[in-house]
């Protein structure tokens, strides 16, 4: 999935975000777990079967945790189960950041490991990056204007999106603009920002998620990648 013609269109949040790299200790990475699950019960975590954070409820999401690089176990179980719905091993890089997606919903819950930036491209710049995680959503479109522009004329910056991928990260202008999802090919609106800021030195990741349950009125988890 890239990117389209930017130009004075861009993606936005409203949002700003503390700069920084990876763990503290130089053989750890950074992980955060988003419930992203829209029909799952609150779940805990744990790490090589070491409890990290407990009843985490959909669409909420951790802080960033400390954990040991190289390949760890993620068990993600319903709060007070010892079945576990996700068992993964993933494999975390030192001085990295990660998170950790429990996505899509229950019956087919897994796992959506992503890298996160530490800090944006350029300096004081503003890095945007977009998951389609609502899995009751078709392929999506996404647009990105002033806060007061229609998207009746106006191009996506990203096209005919599926489930569950994972854009690059968009390097664009930091301002106050409108963030806009449509159903692929049309006008159709399925998720509206509102007017929303994107402050300077900020990385952002920003899912596209189902509501409680499951299904429409689908929203966004914008989640500060280098806080």
């Amino acid at each position: 999935m890239k990117a389209k013609g930017i130009g004075s269109l861009v993606l936005v949040l409203g949002v700003a975000a503390c700069g920084g790299s990876g763990g503290d200790d130089n053989n750890e990475a950074l992980v955060r777990i988003v419930h992203n699950s829209p029909d799952a019960p609150a779940v805990d975590v744990r790490v090589d079967n070491q409890s990290v954070i407990g009843g985490v409820k959909f669409p909420e999401f951790s802080p960033y945790l400390p954990v040991e690089s190289g390949t760890r176990n993620i068990k993600v179980l319903p709060t007070g189960s010892s079945t576990a719905v996700i068992d993964a091993n993933v494999t975390l890089a030192a001085d990295k950041r990660y998170s950790v997606l429990a996505n899509d919903k229950v019956a087919s819950i897994k796992p959506l490991l992503i890298e996160n930036r530490s800090a944006p491209k350029s300096a004081n710049g503003c890095d945007v990056r977009v998951v389609h995680g609502a899995p009751s959503a078709p392929n999506v479109d996404v647009y990105a204007t002033a806060p007061d522009a229609g998207i009746e004329s106006a191009s996506p910056v990203l096209s005919n999106v599926p489930f569950p991928a994972v854009s690059d990260y968009l390097s664009v202008p930091c301002g106050t603009y409108r963030f806009r999802v449509t159903v692929s090919g049309t006008k159709t609106v399925a998720i509206d920002s509102g007017a929303l800021t994107l402050s300077p030195n900020t990385v952002v990741t920003v899912v596209a998620r189902d509501a409680v349950g499951g299904g429409a009125p689908f929203g966004l988890t914008v989640l500060k990648d280098n806080e």
